[in-house]
């Protein structure tokens, strides 16, 4: 069985064409590689980057991006609206066939020793390949971002898994790891206000929020640790945006488990939940790629809320697509986003 390993690196450059280009060229120039999808994001001033591969080839790839990325990507001067510790910030490595998840976890920690010994760039091993339990979540480790990295990396319980824990100012540092298939997906609001976004995110993400008292203040348990009241939704990340470019806040959500809560859940629940909150789910995006069974429960599901017989797999694709508003912001192409059609 052929061997197939899928890398998702997140760039925090989302403006610059030239610059996003030359990453991108880097991936297509190793071989047993194929470039998939390059997703600019000007609000979040962030591309997400998707290519498939043999194992040794998304390696290098992953590699030679980064190094594209350390030259070409200045952090000091970098302002977007998502989370980001690093130039090159985030690099999963995910299993899709021949390949185990442990596998891309030992395929992480060669990147990671390599980046940091070649770019001098602090690495942190994150889910499948996390070194203690506190990194296992990508949040946990990049809370801070990049303004608090200098002050993070003197913090023994912070030093790198690669590398010196010293500060680079330019590239700051990347998250790598191994990890299952994660779809990245925004629920479109009928407002401006990210307050509301972010409101129903709290509802809905399974780390919820903390539970307050009276008078305000986190309530802790016996061992001092703050109570959380859990959101509604497993295995789901979320926050609330403000995309400048449409003048709409969002609520950007990270399906960790689309078999636990697939795209059609997420995006039903953040509808209930901003309706009672006076708004309207409006539409939704996919960034990056999706597997075509993602699409296919939503249409599904829709096909048995409305009663619209679906004779096949594209029809089904056809009907999530319209239900879930995903061409609202950009056309979504199924033979672009979806990772099947694209192997």
């Amino acid at each position: 069985m052929k061997q197939i390993v899928e890398c998702v690196p997140n760039f925090s450059e989302g403006r610059n064409q030239q610059a996003i280009d030359a990453i991108a060229d880097s991936i297509r120039r190793v071989q047993d590689v194929k470039l998939l999808g390059v997703e600019p994001d000007k609000d979040y001033n962030r591309t997400v980057v998707t290519f498939v591969g043999s194992p040794d080839g998304v390696l290098e790839a992953a590699f030679q991006a980064t190094k594209t990325a350390a030259s070409l990507i200045d952090m000091q001067t970098h302002h977007g609206e998502h989370p980001r510790m690093g130039a090159t910030d985030v690099v999963p490595f995910v299993p899709i066939t021949g390949v185990r998840m442990d596998d891309c976890v030992e395929l992480s920690k060669r990147y990671a020793e390599r980046a940091a010994r070649e770019l001098g760039i602090p690495m942190y091993l994150y889910e499948h390949a996390a070194s203690t339990p506190a990194r296992k979540n990508l949040a946990e480790i990049r809370k801070g971002e990049y303004e608090g990295l200098r002050e993070k990396l003197k913090d023994p319980a912070w030093k790198p898994d690669f590398g010196e824990p010293v500060f680079n100012a330019r590239s700051g540092a990347t998250v790598t790891g191994a990890r299952k298939f994660l779809i990245a997906y925004n629920v479109n609001l009928s407002t401006p206000d990210s307050n509301i976004a972010h409101e129903i995110a709290l509802r809905i993400r399974e780390a919820g929020r903390p539970r307050k008292d009276a008078s305000g203040k986190a309530v802790k348990d016996h061992r001092g640790e703050t109570v959380k009241i859990p959101g509604a939704l497993k295995a789901v990340k979320a926050m609330g945006v403000f995309l400048e470019r449409f003048k709409i806040a969002q609520v950007s959500i990270n399906l960790v488990d689309y078999e636990i809560t697939p795209p059609h859940k997420a995006f039903e629940e953040v509808r209930k939940e901003a309706g009672s909150l006076g708004v309207e789910a409006t539409g939704s995006e996919i960034v990056g790629l999706t597997p075509l069974r993602a699409i296919v429960m939503a249409g599904s599901f829709y096909s048995e809320q409305t009663g619209t017989p679906a004779a096949d797999d594209r029809a089904l694709v056809d009907l999530a697509v319209m239900h879930l508003g995903l061409s609202q912001l950009e056309p979504f192409d199924p033979d672009k986003k979806i990772i099947e059609y694209q192997l």
